[in-house]
């Protein structure tokens, strides 16, 4: 009997269009002879799904459910493709758990901690990780420009602390406009970071793991044709190169596998996740984990998979039941 999927997507965050794209890919692409695809659209309280086969059904949040023809249908498993919240920051991943609901992607709590960049770097600190030197700022907090700059240098970056797709980024070069870029990070989230600038090659590893079998992915070097890997230069074609593999060294390649496969363990991440570096002076900084990376026909991760020899159907389904499995031991 085919398992029906809820293919979860939207969210409350910029990165709604982001998402809707990611799931038109993963929804057209998973096993239907194995699987019954649904697309469920999630915006605030009002949560869908969609159909060309018939009109928009209301979900029914008590059990995850929605009725069709005077026949109710349960989800049997949710692959999580929201970027940003609820859907990477572990809220809706709470809400399956309490609903005994398996989902494909990182636990609530693991969720939680990688989404907001302080608490992933300090997590990584006793761990000998190498970060850039960063300074974390609430709203509300006196801002001392010449003491963020002591740490932190010039350039630097400043970033919304919880936050994807480089909204809300601003490479700062004069401490005149340090306080104009806080506020715009702002905008995205109520706790903004600033990060030494690293002069180097940013590089990214997609990977998961079940229980079975472990993927590493071949790593991918970001090329921007801005001064940064801004949201222009990621989402308007031609503003940026994607490489895979990356025209490294074997020994790097064999390090940023190595790092990405421990931190994934560090974190007990699940699903498949994406790590991002920069390489700078013979040095591999950690940057951030994507717990649920871009899965769009442009997205890196699935041409990590492509580069690998395997296709998007075949990993998905690995997932999938690895989902399904842990819910049924």
């Amino acid at each position: 009997m085919k398992k029906n999927i809820a293919v979860v997507a939207g969210g409350n965050s910029s990165e709604y269009i982001i998402s809707i794209n990611s799931a038109a890919q993963i929804a057209k692409v998973l096993d239907k002879e194995k699987y019954d695809v649904f697309t469920v659209i999630i915006k605030g309280t009002e949560w869908i799904v969609k159909s060309e086969e018939f009109c928009d059904v209301i979900v029914n949040k008590d059990d995850f459910s929605f009725s069709l023809n005077n026949q109710k249908i349960k989800f049997d498993c949710a692959v999580i493709l929201i970027h940003g919240t609820p859907g990477e920051d572990g809220k809706l991943q709470g809400y399956f758990d309490t609903l005994k609901i398996p989902y494909t992607s990182a636990n609530t709590l693991a969720s939680a901690i990688t989404f907001n960049k302080v608490f992933s770097k300090n997590y990584l600190k006793p761990f000998n990780t190498s970060l850039a030197k960063f300074v974390s700022i609430k709203k509300g907090d006196i801002i001392d420009a010449n003491q963020v700059i002591n740490i932190t240098g010039l350039p630097c970056f400043v970033k919304p602390n919880r936050g994807g797709s480089s909204f809300g980024i601003t490479k700062v070069k004069e401490k005149e406009n340090l306080l104009e870029a806080i506020g715009e990070a702002f905008k995205e989230d109520h706790e903004v970071i600033i990060e030494k600038f690293l002069e180097g090659r940013e590089l990214t590893c997609g990977l998961v793991k079940t229980k079975k079998e472990t993927f590493i992915f071949p790593p991918t070097e970001i090329v921007s044709k801005n001064e940064f890997f801004d949201y222009e230069a990621k989402y308007t074609e031609g503003m940026r190169d994607e490489i895979t593999p990356a025209p490294i060294s074997e020994e790097l390649t064999k390090e940023i596998k190595n790092l990405s496969s421990q931190i994934y363990d560090i974190f007990q991440l699940n699903g498949i996740v994406r790590v991002d570096y920069i390489y700078s002076n013979n040095e591999l900084y950690f940057l951030e984990v994507n717990t649920v990376p871009g899965m769009s026909a442009t997205s890196i991760v699935p041409q990590q998979i492509e580069a690998a020899g395997m296709n998007l159907k075949d990993v998905f389904t690995f997932v999938i039941e690895d989902a399904l499995s842990n819910t049924n031991n």
